[in-house]
């Protein structure tokens, strides 16, 4: 980590935001100018967004210049997103990301900071005593976030309560060395990236969360499709880390078209990123 106030480069994965973006932007942004002391960037990657979440960005990046986007006119996916937007991690000392609908809010967010000088990851937990929960989930949300806990853990056992809690926040080192081994599209890239870090011998930290769940929620709309597109990736996962992954290259078609019938981008060395990807300021 660098001497002083590392820099810190936030990512936010944006999918039809345009109702909701525009005040988290700007509440993070001015938070992180008086109450951060180090540089400080926001990138907004835009998944195959069809409403004016572009839009809204570039207007809140002309108030804030530390605010700019990368746009993906076509469906990669929140974990596709995330992927690309941690291609951007030489340019930070510390890289994160939250959800943009605001669950995490800006204080909570630069609370992970401090964990950094011991750990090469800190995450949010909202399932750690001392966390804060402002707003809890629909009790279906629960059910199946308790339900798909169980099962990453009964296959990875990385003993991590909470894989899904929309704030992480890392080292750059950490990152880059990682970073080829992320091909998780989908809501499970979380788990893709936590066990990663693990089988590198990074260390990684669960802090209590200040958390908010927020009402019109996409993964709360389509549930059982988002759990089941999330149960295929962590044992997709799983096979990816055996000595029989080897044996399923002739299904792999089947997996695109399984993906694809899902309503989800199928995982990163299945398929070809779209090749028309943007950055602007």
């Amino acid at each position: 980590m660098a001497v002083g106030t590392p820099s810190l480069l936030l990512l936010i994965p944006a999918y039809n935001e345009e109702q909701r973006i525009g005040p988290v932007l700007r509440e993070y942004a001015q938070h992180f100018r008086e109450h951060y002391a180090g540089p400080s960037r926001i990138v907004v990657v835009l998944n195959g967004c069809r409403d004016n979440t572009l839009g809204v960005v570039q207007t809140v990046a002309a108030q804030f210049p530390e605010i700019s986007h990368l746009n993906f006119p076509g469906r990669i996916g929140k974990g596709g997103a995330l992927i690309e937007g941690l291609k951007l991690a030489p340019e930070a000392d510390l890289i994160g990301y939250v959800d943009a609908d605001g669950a995490t809010g800006p204080a909570a967010f630069l609370g992970l900071v401090k964990w950094l000088a011991e750990v090469d990851c800190a995450i949010g937990s909202r399932w750690l005593p001392g966390s804060v929960l402002h707003q809890s989930q629909p009790w279906t949300r629960r059910l199946f976030s308790r339900a798909f806990h169980a099962i990453v853990q009964a296959l990875f056992w990385m003993h991590i309560k909470d894989t899904q809690c929309p704030a992480k926040l890392l080292r750059r080192a950490a990152v880059e060395q990682i970073h080829d081994a992320l091909q998780i599209a989908d809501l499970a890239f979380d788990v893709n990236l936590l066990y990663a870090l693990k089988r590198h011998g990074f260390k990684v930290r669960e802090v209590p969360i200040e958390w908010t769940d927020k009402l019109g929620s996409t993964v709360t709309r389509s549930l059982m499709r988002s759990s089941l597109v999330m149960f295929l990736s962590v044992v997709r996962l799983r096979l990816v880390y055996s000595p029989f992954y080897q044996w399923l290259g002739p299904l792999r078609p089947l997996e695109v078209w399984l993906y694809r019938k899902l309503g989800s981008p199928p995982p990163r060395g299945t398929a070809p990123i779209p090749a028309n990807s943007q950055t602007r300021k």
